[in-house]
């Protein structure tokens, strides 16, 4: 018996990872199907991006699906549960990192660009929380990707850390809601992980000042609490290399 076969004699658990089609998403998709976890590729716009890293892991030995939403649509979560499900034939992780993080100054941010991140970054988690417990049999894992910049200011995204504020409320009161249910619900808090398109690699390193992590640091504090035993609830880990430790700093 080969160890790929071994591995598949063991029930395989089954995860959807909305936004993993690329940047942190993508790594934790691959690194969950590292873990022997059948992955359920979420994306909108980024169909070429996901289909490359269904590849991926498809090369690695592991089995992949990709499946378009748009999360900002209020049946959207519950459609893309659903289908992840019966795509995998069922579900027993829900990864929440899709995101977006535009600039919103204070003096130019419009209602629709307020609506669009709270949507997506606050009210989609919610709801796919909410369908994935549906589904999810004899206990799941839920593990929201937060941010730092709930912890610093950045007068240029007002709603975004908004946003990510809530998700840390939600992920603390959702564990709470589940615990009964077998359900773990825990984040992860990404600091200077990845450059902004568009920022300059001079600005960037001025800004982090090499206090950086990798996609695949965060995608293995993911994958612990994707797999980890079911007393671990309600905990928000920061990923953020020294960044956390210094005053002041501020996001690109």
């Amino acid at each position: 018996m080969t160890p790929h076969t071994a591995r598949r004699v063991k029930k395989t658990r089954r995860a959807l990872v909305t936004g993993g089609a690329i940047r942190i998403g993508r790594a934790i998709a691959v690194a969950l199907a590292d873990a022997g976890v059948d992955v359920a590729i979420h994306y909108h716009r980024s169909s070429s991006a996901a289909r490359r890293t269904a590849r991926e892991i498809t090369a690695r030995g592991g089995r992949a699906v990709t499946l378009r939403a748009d999360l900002r649509r209020p049946d959207a979560p519950r459609r893309l549960v659903t289908a992840a499900a019966r795509a995998l034939g069922g579900l027993d992780i829900l990864v929440n990192s899709a995101a977006i993080f535009p600039r919103t100054p204070f003096d130019r941010t419009t209602v629709a660009e307020w609506d669009a991140v709270l949507a997506l970054n606050l009210r989609a988690p919610f709801f796919c929380a909410q369908a994935a417990a549906r589904v999810m049999r004899g206990g799941g894992r839920i593990v929201n990707i937060a941010d730092v910049a709930v912890t610093r200011t950045w007068p240029s995204g007002i709603p975004y850390t908004l946003a990510k504020t809530g998700l840390v409320a939600l992920t603390r009161t959702l564990a709470v809601a589940l615990r009964p249910r077998g359900i773990t619900v825990n984040g992860v808090a990404p600091g200077m992980v990845l450059k902004p398109v568009g920022l300059s690699r001079a600005r960037w390193r001025a800004i982090t000042r090499g206090a950086t992590r990798t996609p695949e640091d965060v995608a293995a504090a993911v994958t612990f609490f994707a797999t980890c035993p079911g007393t671990i609830t309600g905990r928000m880990l920061v990923v953020d290399g020294r960044a956390t430790r210094s005053r002041g700093g501020r996001r690109p």
